[in-house]
């Protein structure tokens, strides 16, 4: 799939092209969250744990289990500031284990920056998940700010 992805992008860019469309791109890998769940509070650091109803989550991990970085939650972070839209971070414990995303897969293999967000839902992966209506219209409504916002915030972005 990645190798197709690649060799797509490079059969509608040129292999010229490719090089300045990979520099133009930015992936939002959007999947959910696991919300902090009020039986198991501990399984969060006491500091990030996603609510339902307060909006997308933003997801970090140090041993690179999500494709965020600080650099790439720029453009959402920014974005929900200005449109006040709520934005919630959540950094996974370092003791505890957690799955991955596309995003890191994607962001790897083709050099694309990424960032992964999600949802917060209780019961993942259950017969039962449950996520918030809000978080979806807020998810919704950060997403299309984002393809609407996205290249004039990105010529912004410095990097030094």
């Amino acid at each position: 799939m990645l190798i197709c992805s690649t060799k797509a992008m490079k059969r509608l860019n040129g292999e010229k092209g490719f090089e300045s469309a990979i520099q133009k791109s930015f992936l939002i890998s959007s999947d959910m969250a696991h919300a902090l769940h009020p039986n198991y509070s501990e399984k969060h650091e006491s500091l990030h744990g996603p609510l339902i109803h307060k909006g997308l989550v933003v997801k970090y991990n140090c041993n690179q289990r999500y494709a965020t970085s600080m650099a790439t939650s720029f453009h959402l972070t920014e974005l929900a500031r200005k449109l006040n839209i709520p934005l919630q971070k959540f950094v996974v414990r370092n003791d505890s284990p957690c799955g991955s995303t596309i995003g890191p897969i994607l962001a790897t293999a083709c050099g694309i920056r990424a960032v992964d967000v999600g949802i917060p839902q209780l019961s993942m992966h259950s017969i039962r998940e449950v996520c918030g209506v809000k978080d979806v219209v807020s998810a919704t409504n950060l997403f299309t700010a984002f393809y609407e916002n996205f290249v004039k915030l990105d010529a912004t972005f410095k990097v030094d």
